[in-house]
């Protein structure tokens, strides 16, 4: 398929709109057959569940054209688990997986001439969501969702380089004890506005958000997981349950045991650790891993030994690996990388 006529190496972060998404609609108990349409307007009542009580849930990831010229995902199966744990915590149907798995092939599929092409650091984000589109004015479960799936092609997340970030550590509280941080909801990440804008006002890059209950254990930000390295090389992440089960990061764990060969685990970290690790980043669909050069906590900085000016050693390998697997240049563990066209 030609490809569209976009610089595809000057892409930024943004929404470009492509020519084709999928819709299916859940009606009287049941989700009908879903099909590929050209519209991108959605029409709901003034009423609809999502508008009164936000009761919403999406995912996030990318397709790829790999270096022997396939367009594949990666990992999807756990994009459709982790939206099956989301959709049940805000009494949603659950989107069948296998269903789920297939409107993503079909949309990246019917999208084919938006997937940039190898060497560009360019790729195809792909959103799924789903939300009540019925009219609900009493608080409860609405009785009709939709759910959709759009794409957008989008360049790196950092333009011009990577450059470590400066993190300060959150007076506001991401999520609540026994809440919803451990769904992908979006109502979490409105939860999250104010304190990124006010981060950002105050010079800082994100977030640190502190777990909820005691104010001393480390979390994740805004829209990432936390990922660390300890002076001797081991890999670290933390563990809540009131943190979103970060993809990436489940698999750059698994990339630094298998394949770098590097001790890695996940636990709960203190902030009073955060100033003896060695190196520091934030996971996620966006940027695979964006390196943390200072922490700031209340006027106390924590600099990184990796310093300032680039991605730490161990970090630098872990993100040359994942994107390696992603794009085909290493081999990949059975069942990472599903191969679309």
């Amino acid at each position: 398929m030609e490809k569209k006529n976009i610089d595809w190496s000057n892409l930024g972060f943004g929404y470009i709109k492509t020519d084709k998404r999928y819709v299916s609609n859940f009606k009287e108990g049941k989700w009908d057959e879903g099909a590929i349409i050209d519209d991108d307007m959605i029409v709901m009542s003034e009423c609809a569940g999502v508008l009164q009580y936000a009761q919403t849930v999406f995912e996030g990831m990318k397709a790829y054209t790999t270096e022997d010229g396939h367009i594949v995902t990666f990992r999807p199966d756990l994009n459709a688990d982790r939206m099956e744990t989301s959709a049940k915590r805000l009494e949603m149907p659950v989107f069948p997986k296998e269903k789920f798995l297939d409107a993503i092939d079909q949309v990246v599929a019917a999208n084919a001439a938006y997937v940039p092409p190898f060497g560009t650091g360019a790729s195809l984000y792909i959103r799924p969501y789903m939300f009540g589109i019925n009219p609900v004015i009493g608080v409860k479960p609405a009785d009709d969702y939709q759910f959709r799936v759009f794409t957008t092609p989008v360049g790196p997340y950092f333009k011009g380089g990577v450059k470590p970030l400066t993190i300060k550590v959150s007076d506001f509280d991401r999520a609540a004890p026994c809440g919803t941080g451990n769904i992908k909801a979006g109502l979490n990440y409105a939860m999250s506005l104010h304190a990124i804008v006010t981060a950002h006002k105050e010079g800082y890059d994100e977030n640190m958000y502190l777990d909820p209950k005691t104010r001393t254990k480390v979390e994740e930000t805004g829209g990432a997981n936390f990922l660390f390295v300890t002076k001797d090389n081991k890999v670290v992440t933390p563990k809540s349950d009131s943190i979103l089960p970060s993809i990436t990061r489940r698999s750059l764990i698994q990339v630094a045991q298998e394949y770098l060969g590097l001790e890695a685990e996940e636990r709960e970290i203190t902030l009073e650790e955060v100033k003896d690790m060695a190196e520091c980043g934030l996971c996620g669909t966006a940027a695979v891993i964006s390196p943390v050069g200072k922490i700031v906590d209340h006027g106390t900085e924590i600099c990184l030994p990796s310093g300032m000016t680039q991605m730490g050693p161990i970090t630098q390998k872990l993100y040359d690996t994942l994107t390696g697997i992603q794009m085909g240049r290493i081999k990949a563990p059975e069942g990472w990388i599903r191969v679309i066209k």
